[in-house]
């Protein structure tokens, strides 16, 4: 490798990503999860009662049930030296200039001043434990949409419609970090679209997690009514640390007859990171979700969001790719349940795996009885970059109901040598060729991204490849 390429190499790195910035003046709460740690979250926040006992009861469940045992290995995950409440030292703001200096430069560096000023037509920013910023445009909150803080929300006129949905698509019992987020949860995103209303623009939401050996268990709850569309997107980060980290986020999406709701991902995690999230969608008669989702980062990912599509017509795409590298175990896929009659899903993945990486796509496709003439097509692709990676393929299938269209296939391989031949024929370096082979697989995925995040994958493709060299 020339000396020029190592400094491009040097140059391109983590840093967007793997700064840090201290802790001065935060709130923490002591390590580990007892019921005088989650009361004393609930009393920070003012929550009102019935809250406050739901809380404790999830954490009752939380305590009951088992670690799950059939994905990746999640023993280097010690709750008792989790920290899962982070306060930064400063409350929600709606106006940038002033939100503290450090905290600033944080969501300046990642983009996300920019990316509003560009063309979202809201903003939300999560720090830690709690949101630090959340601004919409008044053109969007003057058709009645309503895109705010959860817990601000809990406090004001939507409280009463809160209460009806919070936790009821993922309730805690669903699993045991979905009971865990219930007991410790804070920060994240209350979106309400009226009925009728098209958003001309995304909203967006970065959690940005800087604590060491702390949890970040952000709640999103957005609800489309009835022949409403909606763009939201979603992006995470967080430095590397010598100890672990945990996300067990949650999202629970209401999609109302006829509407339509896209949910855009780019999860960067460090890879000291467990993401553990649970995200799933609820999908009314000829409603319509779609996932694009992107995994990248995280030493373990358990991850696989779910529509249930209950109504007739109801409809489902869902787009993802997964890039795992050293030290990575990324077990993704999505889960999807066709309720109703004449429902149907497209599921499209890529997962590339190198220097060890494993990479498994679990998928669990459920049509029932109900769901006469579904359609379903499920397409996985996986691409391994060396030969000490690995990845895996598990489709789950469960047919119920008599006349339906159902298709699956997957394939698994290496960058052809003949491939490689071609492209280095024609003067393209070999760490080139490699990039444009992976830059070509992923194309489909990349190309429903929003700009600025395709930008941003197609930039970590290109440094795990190009770190790959020598």
């Amino acid at each position: 490798m020339s000396e020029q390429q190592k400094a491009q190499i040097d140059d391109v790195d983590r840093s967007m990503y793997d700064f840090k910035k201290s802790e001065r003046g935060y709130e923490r709460v002591s390590e580990g999860l007892t019921p005088d740690i989650v009361e004393e979250i609930s009393a920070k926040k003012n929550e009102p009662t019935w809250m406050r006992d739901f809380r404790l009861k999830s954490l009752e469940i939380y305590n009951n049930m088992s670690v799950p045992d059939w994905g990746p290995s999640i023993d280097g995950l010690d709750m008792d030296h989790i920290v899962t409440y982070v306060k930064p030292n400063t409350d929600q703001k709606s106006d940038w200039e002033h939100v503290p200096d450090d905290i600033k430069d944080t969501f300046e560096r990642l983009g996300i001043p920019q990316a509003e000023r560009s063309y979202l037509a809201g903003v939300g920013a999560q720090y830690d434990s709690e949101l630090v910023y959340h601004n919409v445009q008044d053109s969007v909150a003057g058709e009645g949409v309503v895109y705010s803080g959860i817990e601000e929300a809990l406090h004001g006129e939507y409280a009463d419609l809160i209460r009806s949905h919070f936790m009821h698509l993922v309730p805690p019992t669903d699993h045991k970090f979905a009971a865990l987020h219930g007991a410790v949860w804070s920060g994240g995103s209350f979106v309400y679209v009226p009925a009728g209303v098209t958003l001309d623009f995304p909203l967006q939401s970065y959690f940005r997690l800087n604590a060491k050996g702390a949890g970040q268990f952000e709640h999103t709850l957005i609800i489309v009514e009835d022949d409403a569309d909606l763009h939201f997107i979603e992006g995470c980060s967080a430095p590397k640390y010598n100890v672990a980290n945990l996300h067990a986020g949650c999202v629970e999406l209401y999609v109302g007859k006829r509407a339509h709701l896209r949910y855009s991902t780019i999860e960067n995690w460090s890879k000291n990171m467990y993401n553990l999230n649970t995200k799933r969608a609820m999908v009314d008669e000829g409603g319509s979700i779609e996932w694009v989702s992107g995994s990248f980062g995280s030493h373990v990912s358990y991850l696989y969001p779910m529509s249930i599509l209950k109504g007739r017509k109801s409809s489902c795409d869902f787009t993802g790719i997964t890039f795992a590298g050293k030290g990575q175990d990324l077990d993704t896929g999505c889960k999807v349940v066709l309720a109703a009659p004449e429902t149907s899903t497209s599921v499209q993945t890529k997962s590339l795996s190198k220097d060890g990486g494993v990479s498994t796509f679990r998928s669990g496709v459920t049509v029932t009885k109900a769901a006469e003439h579904a359609n379903v097509s499920v397409s996985c692709q996986s691409l391994m970059l060396d030969d000490i990676s690995r990845s895996d393929t598990i489709p789950a299938m469960d047919v119920r109901a008599e006349h339906v269209n159902v298709g699956h296939e997957a394939s698994i391989g290496r960058i052809g040598d003949d491939m490689m031949y071609y492209l280095m024929s024609r003067g393209i370096s070999e760490s080139e060729a490699s990039t444009m082979i992976v830059n070509g697989f992923a194309n489909p995925v990349s190309k429903e991204l929003p700009l600025e995040y395709a930008v941003e994958m197609n930039n970590l493709i290109k440094l795990e490849m190009e770190g790959a060299i020598g």
